[in-house]
């Protein structure tokens, strides 16, 4: 297996792809972006990319959930969650009354603005493409001045680089902040078994302006006791006032609640992207009420179809229309 991840080495998302089984012994190619990233198994460079999706203090991560919305389509296979803490770290010899300028990436800077505001009230803030790539640009023969005194990035980063002053440690205003990752792969990787505790991603363009139209979207879901887990939306960039839906739901596509939801949505909404059924990492299961359950619908579709046995539905409605009065 070959698997790309935002790199460089030392970033939370390596954690999180570390995880995998096999990941350790595979080709792991650090990149620079989620787009590379998510470009490279497009064209087949690589297996799969693991990449952030969602932060529990900031929400969705919009460089992910733009990229898999557009483009051609690929498919969600596992998720990782990675506890998330933070140290500041700086060049050798640098003392934090020396620090005037901090860099990492916008997620981690929102995450520790509390402790920045406190200790470092006058420092401005660089952005980075990733925590580890702040960290180590600080390193001794780097290369060009970084621009900045320290770095907020993963405590991975010191130890495999030590002769990184560390400053600060555990400096996350939120101590129990979780990042959630997501391995993608090619739109034919199989589709992940149901376990029970099982999640669902979709994109769901809004396809009308009028009222009533995200509503109708969530009838689809609500009918059948399918719980939104996450929705968040975002602009499609064609035009202002154009948005598409990101969503995540608790089940699996083989559930008979999904599936029929996914039905529903397809017909109010054909452009529906279908992003992918796997477990959850924190093995939550869904609560179904007994009328929402794959018995049910099982239940129901037999008695519908033995009332339609007693006749013939008639020309008109077995070519879609309605039948006769």
């Amino acid at each position: 297996m070959r698997y790309a991840y935002l790199g460089p080495a030392g970033t939370f998302t390596e954690a999180a792809l570390l995880g995998v089984e096999g990941a350790r012994e595979a080709e792991r190619r650090p990149v620079s972006s989620v787009p590379v990233a998510l470009a490279a198994v497009r064209a087949g460079e690589v297996d799969a990319a693991m990449v952030p999706i969602e932060n529990s203090v900031e929400g969705g991560v919009t460089a992910t959930l733009d990229a898999v919305a557009t483009g051609s389509e690929l498919r969600i296979v596992r998720e990782a969650l990675v506890p998330i803490s933070f140290v500041l770290v700086a060049a050798p010899g640098t003392a934090l009354a020396d620090v005037r300028t901090v860099s990492t990436h916008s997620h981690a800077w929102a995450q520790v603005r509390g402790w920045m505001d406190e200790h470092l009230p006058g420092a401005d803030y660089v952005p980075a493409s990733s925590t580890a790539a702040a960290a180590l640009s600080l390193l001794p023969g780097a290369g060009a001045e970084p621009g900045f005194e320290a770095a907020v990035c993963s405590p991975v980063v010191v130890e495999q680089h030590p002769e990184l002053e560390v400053l600060a440690e555990d400096i996350g205003d939120n101590r129990a902040a979780v990042t959630r990752f997501v391995l993608v792969a090619r739109p034919d990787a199989p589709l992940p078994p149901r376990t029970g505790a099982d999640r669902t991603t979709l994109v769901i363009p809004l396809w009308e302006d009028r009222a009533g139209a995200l509503m109708e979207i969530l009838e689809q879901f609500a009918t059948r006791g399918v719980n939104l887990s996450r929705i968040e939306s975002r602009p499609t960039g064609n035009f202002l006032g154009e948005y598409f839906f990101s969503v995540d739901v608790d089940g699996h596509l083989h559930d008979a609640r999904v599936a029929d939801a996914l039905m529903g949505l397809r017909r109010v909404c054909p452009s529906t992207r279908f992003l992918g059924s796997y477990p959850r990492a924190d093995h939550k299961v869904a609560t179904v009420a007994r009328h929402h359950s794959d018995g049910a619908f099982r239940e129901a579709a037999a008695w519908v179809a033995a009332l339609q046995g007693h006749g013939d539905p008639g020309p008109a409605a077995a070519d879609g229309g309605p039948g006769p009065a």
